[in-house]
């Protein structure tokens, strides 16, 4: 008796860690988006479905998640694409690829706020190396940080950034873990390297692309709040403000709890949302060897 219980205590530890830190949290959150909290923080006022209603009435917040939307298609297909055409160039067995190897995982080494710092730097149109570049190439010089839609693609590329050696780094094993003989085969019936990419690559690597997917939406959505803080603050215009940046405008800028822990809920339940359907329906587009 004393051993099948002894698994279950050694677990305890762990349960109450997340009972504390994430699961009476979010009850909290939950609980709040219900309430409406005095000026001076002392009382709550229960407001029902009123935060909910004014939440999806506000013009800032449905331009938000439209940012939001924009943001994540665009930098999660981009950065995955750019990492699969990357791997297969590390990929190749030529003398001192292990230091490009080592090198290109450097970036998702570092924190977001100081990818966002790093892009600020190189994207300002006074000491900017980007900034200089286009004005000897192209005469001009962009106010990437202060101008829509600049700002924005100045945020994709920050976090495309961001991501690449997370992403190329599992595109590089899926890779090495495809037999040369598939390829092999493949070439003696007359494929050539497009129709390999095709038709042997792309469908073995489609179990690491399905994790890859979700965990960029997931960082894309969330841990992005770092770099748009340090490089726009959701400028010009609100325009680089996604759900998770209007959360903390409204929770930590303007202390409205209750609006903010209503952004939350809505936030939580999209995500849900989003891991469900892609769980259920992408699935089906993923081949095991």
């Amino acid at each position: 008796m004393a051993k099948k219980i002894f698994p279950y205590l050694l677990l305890v530890p762990t349960f109450i860690i997340i009972a504390i830190f994430i699961y009476y949290p979010a009850f909290q959150t939950f609980k709040l988006s219900f309430y409406r909290m005095s000026p001076f923080g002392n009382r709550l006022f229960f407001v029902g479905f009123q935060n909910f209603w004014s939440l999806f009435t506000s013009g800032q917040y449905i331009q938000s998640a439209l940012t939001t939307l924009i943001f994540v298609t665009v930098t999660v297909i981009g950065g995955l694409i750019i990492s699969l055409l990357l791997a297969l160039l590390l990929n190749e067995r030529v003398p001192g690829i292990g230091i490009f190897r080592t090198l290109i995982f450097a970036p998702y080494a570092i924190s977001p706020a100081v990818a966002g710092t790093l892009w600020a730097f190189l994207l300002s149109p006074v000491a900017g190396y980007v900034s200089y570049l286009f004005l000897i190439l192209f005469k001009a010089q962009p106010q990437w940080l202060t101008t829509y839609p600049l700002a924005l693609i100045a945020i994709m590329i920050a976090t495309i950034w961001k991501n690449l050696g997370f992403n190329v780094i599992f595109f590089l094993a899926g890779l090495q873990s495809i037999p040369q003989s598939y390829y092999e085969a493949a070439t003696i019936d007359g494929a050539n390297s497009v129709h390999r990419l095709l038709r042997i690559t792309i469908p073995l690597l489609s179990p690491i692309t399905f994790y890859l997917i979700v965990m960029n939406v997931t960082f894309t959505a969330f841990s992005a709040f770092a770099t748009i803080d340090v490089m726009t603050q959701g400028g010009p215009a609100n325009t680089t403000s996604t759900l998770i940046y209007k959360l903390y405008q409204d929770g930590f800028v303007n202390f409205n709890t209750g609006f903010a822990s209503a952004e939350s809920v809505v936030l939580i339940l999209i995500m849900a949302i989003f891991t469900y359907l892609y769980f259920k329906f992408g699935q089906k587009a993923v081949f095991y060897q």
